[in-house]
């Protein structure tokens, strides 16, 4: 069944244009699991981040201090090679009057991680698109990965993370805040 990007016959043909041989048993089946492991790494496509955020007004009147969720798993696709690129992300926000779920946060992350990425862009998709749904106070995000595609060719730096970051609305003047959030980032 194909409905959108590579299908089946698509996948056969790249394991012949690399000199393999699609009938054989072990990859009889590859081209349909490849097929539906791509629908699930770009699910992100069919997702839209208003969405995602369920905001409640409920809640976080009075609340007038940071809100952060670590260690948030980022599983994304390279959109230079189509190499995984894998880590953890930080997502804190400042709340002016409103919340958001906090399983919506790693809704958010998620979203954005599943389509072609750059690192860079998807970090602050994910910050812009908090400060748009949720109209908080301040935004901040950091978002920590290893990629496959300067691990497993080229340079070959096995381990080496990059790390980015997006800080908006009151985090980018105040650094007492900034300090803060970036201190909490960092806890463990």
């Amino acid at each position: 069944m194909r409905d959108k990007g590579f299908g089946r016959a698509d996948w056969r043909r790249f394991l012949e244009s690399i000199g393999e041989n699609p009938d054989r048993p072990g990859l009889q089946e590859t081209p349909a699991r490849v097929a539906k492991a791509w629908g699930a790494w770009s699910a992100g496509y069919a997702q839209d981040p208003a969405e995602v955020l369920k905001v409640f007004e409920d809640g976080a009147e009075q609340y007038n201090e940071l809100i952060v969720v670590k260690n948030i798993p980022v599983y994304s696709h390279c959109e230079h090679h189509l190499a995984p690129f894998f880590g953890k992300a930080t997502v804190g926000y400042l709340p002016a009057g409103k919340i958001v779920g906090l399983s919506k946060l790693t809704r958010l992350v998620d979203c954005f991680a599943r389509r072609l990425q750059v690192q860079e862009r998807m970090t602050t998709q994910i910050a812009e698109a908090l400060m748009e749904h949720l109209a908080p106070k301040a935004v901040g995000v950091v978002v920590s990965c290893r990629h496959l595609c300067m691990e497993s060719r080229g340079i070959r730096a096995i381990g080496e993370e990059t790390i980015t970051s997006a800080m908006l609305g009151e985090l980018q003047p105040n650094l007492a805040l900034r300090t803060e959030f970036l201190a909490l980032a960092r806890s463990t």
